[in-house]
């Protein structure tokens, strides 16, 4: 069984970037920006993000389809516990 990656920023933009192959990306960690609210965790870190990317497999692809391959990139984090994530095409 291989191990599941940290939920960091880092790690979801190294999957981003595996799966998309995006032309724009960038993952910002706005969990403390949460604090208190619904999926947040004492840490401050690791359960809202924000995704703003752009990638040559967006095109022709609705807004619905667009995100759901960044969620379907990022479906190891969402199950480990990511509450929240905006998406933003660029």
């Amino acid at each position: 069984m291989s191990a599941l990656p940290a939920i960091s920023a880092a790690a979801m933009e190294a999957a981003l970037r595996a799966r998309l192959a995006p032309t724009a990306l960038e993952v910002i960690d706005e969990s403390a920006l949460h604090a208190g609210h619904a999926g947040a965790n004492d840490s401050g870190f690791g359960t809202h993000f924000r995704v703003r990317i752009a990638a040559p497999g967006f095109a022709a692809k609705s807004r619905v389809a667009r995100h759901r391959l960044v969620y379907d990139a990022l479906q190891d984090f969402i199950d480990q516990g990511v509450h929240a994530i905006a998406i933003e095409v660029l």
